[in-house]
C-alpha cells in the first residue's frame, strides 16, 4: 500500500511539473535534438522534461520491485528476532533457562540490532544453569563488536566467581574505553576485592559524576572502602595521609574510626587512637565506639576515667561506659565500685561481656562459687538462655560489740542488749 501511494505521488509531481513547464514556455516550447547511432530525434523541451521525469519514475519503480523481496525478508527476520528476544527474556525471567538461552542465541544470530542485549541475556541464562563455559562462548561471539558490553558481562561473571583480577583484566581492555557507568562501578568493586581499597575509593568521584549507583549505595561503599584503605595502610605516614584526606564527616563513622584505631594501636600511636575515639564520640554517640574505648588499656587511666564519667552523666543508660568504668575500678582493685557498675550494666542488658567481667572480679576476690555462676551466665547470655540469679551476698559481721562465748560454748556479743533473748 505504501509503494502504490509513493508511486502515485511521483506521477502527480511529474504531471504537475510538465504542466507548469508547458504553461511557462507556451510561446517558445524550445527545441531538443538527440542524436544516437546516426539517428536524430527531436522534440520540445517540455516533452523532454516529461520523458526524463517519466524515465526516473520508471527506474525507481523497477528498482523498488527488485528490492521488495529482500526488504520483505529482512523485515520478516527482524520481526522474528524481536519475537524471540521477547520470548527469551520472558523465559529467563520465569526460570526456563535452557529455553531462554536457545531463543536469545537465535535472536542474536538473526539480526545485529539486538545482538548485544540478546547475547548478554543468553550468557546470564547460561550462568543461571551454572555453565560458565557456555556463558563465555556467548560473549566470545561478540568478537570486536560491542567491546564495552562484552567487557562488563565478562567482569560480572568473574566477580560472581570471586575472580577480581580477571574482572579488572576484562575492564582494562583498550577497545572498551572509556567505560560506561556500570563498568566504572564494577572496576571499583574489583579493586576493593583485590585488597586495593584506596584505588576503589579514588573512583568515587567518577562514580558520583556519572551517577553509576544510587547515593545510598555510594555512601555505604565510601565508608567501607575508607575503612578498608586504612586497614591496608602498611606504614604510619600512609595511614596519617589517608586519615587526614578523609572528609570530616567520614572520620566520625563507626567502621572508619574503628579501622583507624586498630591500625594506630598496632603502630603504637596510642594518643592518636584515643583522640580519634574521643572526637568521634563527642560528635556522635555510639555504643560500639565506647566499647572499643573502654577495652583499650592505653593512655592515662585518670584521663580515661574522667572521660567515661562525663559520658556516663550525659548517657546514663550506656552499658558500655559502665563496663569501662568497672574495668578501670578493677584495675585499681576497687572491687565494690566495679561490682556496682557491672550490676547496673547487666540490668541494662550488657550481656556476656558484663557477666565475664563480673566473674573475673569474683574470682579475684576469692568467691569461686559466684565466679562460676557468672561464667555460666555469660554462656547463657550468648545463647539467649535464661539467666541464673546470683545468691545474695553474706551479711557483714556486726561490729557493735566483742564476740564471747557462754558456758555452753555458744557465741554471743558482749554488747548484746538489742539482740533477741536466746531460748
Amino acid at each position: 500500500m505504501s509503494l502504490l501511494r509513493a508511486l502515485l505521488v511521483w506521477i502527480v509531481i511529474a504531471l504537475v511539473g510538465a504542466l507548469a513547464a508547458q504553461f511557462l514556455l507556451a510561446d517558445d516550447p524550445g527545441y531538443v535534438l538527440v542524436r544516437y547511432g546516426g539517428i536524430d530525434r527531436t522534440t520540445t523541451l517540455v516533452n523532454a522534461i516529461a520523458m526524463a521525469l517519466g524515465a526516473m519514475v520508471l527506474v525507481w519503480l523497477v528498482v523498488t520491485l527488485i528490492l521488495l523481496p529482500f526488504r520483505s525478508w529482512g523485515r520478516y527476520r527482524e520481526t522474528r528476532a524481536q519475537s524471540r528476544l521477547g520470548e527469551g527474556l520472558e523465559a529467563l525471567h520465569l526460570g526456563h533457562y535452557a529455553k531462554a538461552e536457545k531463543l536469545l542465541q537465535q535472536s542474536a544470530d538473526e539480526t545485529p540490532y539486538y545482538e548485544a542485549s540478546a547475547r548478554v541475556a543468553a550468557a546470564q541464562a547460561a550462568i543461571a544453569r551454572e555453565d560458565a563455559v557456555a556463558a563465555r562462548a556467548h560473549l566470545d561471539r561478540f568478537s570486536d563488536r560491542h567491546p564495552a558490553t562484552r567487557a562488563i558481562a565478562l567482569a560480572e561473571i568473574a566477580l560472581l566467581d570471586e575472580r577480581p583480577i580477571d574482572a579488572l583484566a576484562a575492564l582494562e581492555a583498550p577497545n572498551a574505553q572509556p567505560l560506561p557507568p556500570r563498568g566504572l562501578a564494577l572496576r571499583a568493586d574489583a579493586w576493593a576485592m583485590t585488597g586495593h581499597a584506596a584505588e576503589a575509593y579514588g573512583l568515587l568521584g567518577a562514580l558520583r559524576q556519572q551517577r553509576a549507583l544510587p547515593e545510598s549505595q555510594l555512601a555505604a561503599r565510601e565508608a567501607r572502602w575508607a575503612a578498608a584503605s586504612l586497614r591496608e595502610a602498611g606504614e604510619g605516614n600512609v595511614l596519617a595521609e589517608r586519615w587526614e584526606a578523609l572528609p570530616k564527616a567520614l572520620r566520625t563513622e563507626t567502621p572508619v574510626v574503628l579501622a583507624y584505631v586498630d591500625r594506630a594501636v598496632a603502630l603504637g600511636w596510642h594518643d592518636a587512637a584515643l583522640r580519634a575515639l574521643e572526637t568521634a564520640l563527642d560528635a556522635r554517640w555510639d555504643e560500639q565506639l565506647v566499647s572499643r574505648y573502654s577495652a583499650l588499656e592505653i593512655g592515662d587511666a585518670a584521663h580515661r576515667r574522667t572521660r567515661l564519667e562525663r559520658w556516663l552523666q550525659a548517657h546514663p543508660s550506656s552499658s558500655a561506659a559502665m563496663l569501662g568504668l568497672a574495668r578501670l575500678h578493677q584495675t585499681r582493685q576497687e572491687w565494690p565500685q566495679a561490682r556496682e557498675h557491672l550490676q547496673r550494666a547487666i540490668d541494662l542488658g550488657a550481656g556476656r561481656d558484663a557477666w565475664m567481667q563480673l566473674g573475673d572480679g569474683y574470682a579475684a576476690a576469692g568467691d569461686d562459687h559466684r565466679a562460676q555462676l557468672c561464667y555460666a551466665n555469660a554462656l547463657r547470655a550468648s545463647r539467649n538462655q535464661p539467666i541464673v540469679t546470683l545468691p545474695a551476698a553474706p551479711a557483714a559481721p556486726l561490729e557493735t560489740g566483742i564476740e564471747t562465748r557462754d558456758a555452753q560454748g555458744l557465741p554471743h556479743l558482749a554488747n548484746d542488749r538489742d539482740l533477741p533473748p536466746r531460748v
